[in-house]
């Protein structure tokens, strides 16, 4: 495929969402978090079952341990998660979220419903399952 932009496409549906995010959902929780803090809140209160650490978040988002650590400083001194020892090794804190985090998970759960409506609207089953297998063959190749 001759001058091929899906880089430049993703990122502007990106931006898309974000703004989108921003300007039209749970207003009450735009104020206290960004979007990377929403992901993360949803991805820990899917993970209730398990052990989070922050190397989870790197690899489930892709992104440096700087940027994590940073990230999860920020949340931290918000009171949005708390870093808990475990007991099979002194050198790992779990990630737990905070009660106020876990409201604002219930609103987001409510937001992430709106916008994957929204974002999948028109498009049938079969196209949306390949869909994803070409977003997680993209992930590979940058892997």
């Amino acid at each position: 495929m001759k001058d091929s932009k899906i880089g430049i496409e993703l990122r502007g549906l990106n931006n898309m969402i974000k703004r989108y995010i921003d300007k039209h959902l749970n207003k009450k929780i735009v104020d206290q978090i960004t979007g990377t803090n929403g992901w993360i809140i949803t991805y820990l209160s899917h993970n209730l079952d398990r052990d989070v650490f922050q190397k989870d978040l790197e690899e489930e988002f892709g992104v440096t341990r700087s940027t994590a650590s940073k990230v999860v400083n920020l949340m931290v001194q918000k009171g949005l998660v708390e870093r808990h020892s475990v007991p099979y090794d002194g050198r790992l804190k779990k990630l737990v979220l905070t009660p106020k985090a876990s409201k604002i998970s219930e609103l987001i759960n409510e937001d992430k419903e709106t916008i994957e409506k929204l974002l999948t609207k028109g498009f049938s089953d079969e196209e949306l399952e390949t869909l994803q297998s070409y977003i997680e063959r993209m992930k590979n190749n940058l892997q």
